[in-house]
C-alpha cells in the first residue's frame, strides 16, 4: 500500500495512539487505595463481629483476608511487568488463551467497572441528600452530575485525572485514621444495646461454624477487591516493571494495616455483642467519641471514599476499552488519545455506558452477575500465570511471584471455592452471566470478520509505550509485540 503523500499528511495528521508515560509508584498506591477502600470497612466489620464472636478471631479473619489479596497482588504483579500494557486482565487473558478469551475478559471486565461506578454513583448522591436534603428527590440527576464532574476532570489531561485520585485517597485515609484515632484516645468500651436475636456465634459447634466462617471470609475478601487497580495503568507508568510490585504489594499492606486499625478502633469503643449487633459500626464508634457530629461525620467519611472510588475505577476503565480498541476488536477510534493523554473516546463510551446504568437503575442486577465474572476473570487470570510460566519460560519477567507455584496455586484454589460459591448462592445470575459471556463470542467473531474486509489496523499488542508505532490513517502497518507474535485465532 501507498504511503500517503506529504500533502495529504498535511490535511490528515497521523493521530495519537500512546499513552503518556508520566505516572509514578505514588499514583499506583493511591488509585488501589482509591479502587479498594469502600464504605464496606464502615459497614462489614459488624457481621464479621457477629461470625467470629470473639477480638482475636476478628482480627484474624480480616489478616487472612489480607494475606489473600497480598498473594493475588504478587503474582498479577508478575503478568503486569511481563506484559506492561494498558487493559489489565484483557492483555493477560488473551496472552495466554487466544484473543476470543481476552476479549471476553475484557468486556466482562469493562461492565464491571462501568457498573461499579454507577453504583458508586448513585450512592454517592444518596450521602449528598443526607447532607442537604433538598437534593432527596434529584438523586439520579446529582449522580449523573457527579458522573459528568469527573468525566470533565479527566478529559484534558492525565495528570488532572492521576492528582485528582492522589488528592483524593489522601484525604480519605486521614480521615479515616481521624476516626480511628479518636476512638482509641476513649476511654474504653461502650456497651450499645444488642439487637434482638443478634448474638454472637462462638459457642456454635465447629461444623457448624465452617458456614459462617467462609460466608464472612467471602465478604472481606471483597471489601479488599481492589487491589489490582493499578494494571490498567502500566503502559502509563514511568517504569512499571520497579513501580507496579512496589504499589500494588504496598497499596494492599496499606489497606490491610488501614482495616486492622479499624477493626481495633470500632472493638476499643465498642463490646462485642454491640459491634455484632450493629448495621454500621462506623457510625455507632463515631456517636461514641463525636456525639455532636457524629452522623455527619460518617457521611462525610462515606462520601469521601465513594468519590475516590468513582474517580480511580472511571479512570481504569477507559483504558480496557483503549486496549480492546488498538488491538482491532472493537472500533479503533477507541485506541485514540488526546494530547493530554486521556483515550477520550474510549471515556466517553465508558461514561455513556455508566450513565445508562444509573438512569435504567439496573446496575445493582449487572453488580449480581459481574460478581460471577470477577471471580471468572480472577481463574482464568491465575491460571494464566501458570500457562505463560510454562509455555513462554524465556518471556522477561521483571518480577516473579515470590513462592511461585504455592502462593498463586492457593488464590486460584481459592478463587475457584469462591466462583462455586456464588454459583450456588446465584444460580439465576449464574445463568445471565454465562450468557453475557456467550454474547462476546459472536461479538469477537463479527469483530474479526470485520477487520478482514475493511482496511484497518488488527490485532496490535505492543509490550508498552516505548514499542508503539503511530498508526496513519490508510496505513496497514501493524504495531509488533516485543516479545512474539500472537498469531492464535
Amino acid at each position: 500500500m501507498n504511503s500517503p503523500s506529504g500533502s495529504d499528511a498535511l490535511k490528515h495528521p497521523p493521530r495519537r495512539t500512546s499513552l503518556s508515560r508520566i505516572l509514578g509508584v505514588g499514583f499506583g498506591i493511591a488509585v488501589i487505595f482509591g479502587g479498594t477502600v469502600g464504605v464496606g470497612i464502615l459497614r462489614l466489620p459488624g457481621t464479621i463481629a457477629g461470625e467470629m464472636g470473639g477480638s482475636w478471631p476478628i482480627m484474624l479473619m480480616w489478616l487472612i483476608g489480607g494475606g489473600y489479596a497480598l498473594l493475588g497482588a504478587i503474582s498479577i504483579a508478575e503478568l503486569g511487568t511481563a506484559m506492561p500494557q494498558a487493559g489489565g486482565f484483557y492483555v493477560y487473558s488473551r496472552r495466554a488463551f487466544g484473543p476470543a478469551a481476552g476479549f471476553a475478559m475484557g468486556w466482562a471486565d469493562w461492565l464491571n467497572n462501568c457498573a461499579v461506578v454507577a453504583f458508586a454513583s448513585v450512592a454517592a448522591a444518596e450521602y449528598l441528600a443526607a447532607l442537604f436534603p433538598k437534593l432527596l428527590h434529584l438523586q439520579t440527576p446529582v449522580a449523573l452530575t457527579i458522573l459528568l464532574v469527573f468525566c470533565a476532570l479527566q478529559w484534558n489531561s492525565l495528570r488532572i485525572g492521576s492528582s485528582v485520585q492522589q488528592v483524593a485517597s489522601s484525604i480519605t485515609a486521614i480521615t479515616f485514621v481521624l476516626l480511628a484515632v479518636a476512638c482509641l484516645l476513649h476511654h474504653g468500651v461502650t456497651n450499645l444495646p444488642a439487637a434482638a436475636g443478634i448474638t454472637p456465634t462462638h459457642t456454635a459447634g465447629f461444623f457448624h461454624r465452617i458456614v459462617p466462617i467462609v460466608a464472612a471470609m467471602r465478604a472481606i475478601v471483597v471489601t479488599y477487591d481492589g487491589w489490582y487497580e493499578a494494571i490498567y495503568f502500566t503502559e502509563e507508568d514511568t517504569n512499571a516493571a520497579k513501580h507496579l510490585p512496589r504499589a500494588m504489594i504496598g497499596g494492599v499492606l496499606i489497606v490491610l494495616g488501614l482495616y486492622l486499625l479499624m477493626n481495633l478502633a470500632f472493638l476499643h469503643v465498642l463490646s462485642i455483642p454491640a459491634l455484632s449487633a450493629s448495621s454500621l459500626p462506623a457510625a455507632d464508634a463515631a456517636r461514641t467519641v463525636f456525639p455532636a457530629w457524629s452522623g455527619t461525620f460518617v457521611t462525610v467519611l462515606s462520601l469521601l471514599t465513594l468519590l475516590s472510588l468513582i474517580n480511580a475505577v472511571l479512570l481504569g476503565a477507559p483504558r480496557i476499552l483503549f486496549a480492546i480498541g488498538r488491538d482491532g476488536l472493537f472500533s479503533t477510534r477507541a485506541a485514540q488519545v488526546a494530547p493530554g493523554g486521556t483515550p477520550r473516546v474510549a471515556l466517553a463510551l465508558s461514561a455513556a455506558m455508566v450513565a445508562l446504568f444509573i438512569a435504567s437503575g439496573k446496575f445493582e442486577d449487572i453488580i449480581a452477575i459481574a460478581a460471577i465474572l470477577v471471580a471468572v476473570m480472577y481463574c482464568v487470570n491465575y491460571t494464566a500465570v501458570f500457562v505463560l510460566r510454562v509455555r513462554e519460560p524465556q518471556l522477561n519477567r521483571p518480577f516473579r511471584a515470590c513462592g511461585y507455584p504455592f502462593t498463586t496455586g492457593i488464590v486460584l484454589l481459592g478463587s475457584l471455592a469462591f466462583l462455586v460459591a456464588d454459583l450456588h448462592d446465584d444460580p439465576h445470575g449464574a445463568a445471565r452471566a454465562a450468557a453475557l459471556l456467550g454474547l462476546a463470542l459472536p461479538a469477537y467473531a463479527w469483530m474479526r470478520w470485520r477487520n478482514r474486509t475493511i482496511d484497518t489496523p488488527s490485532a496490535a499488542f505492543p509490550a508498552g509505550p516505548s514499542d508503539c508505532e503511530t498508526i496513519v490513517p490508510g496505513d496497514s502497518k501493524l504495531v509488533q509485540e516485543r516479545n512474539r507474535p500472537d498469531t492464535r485465532t
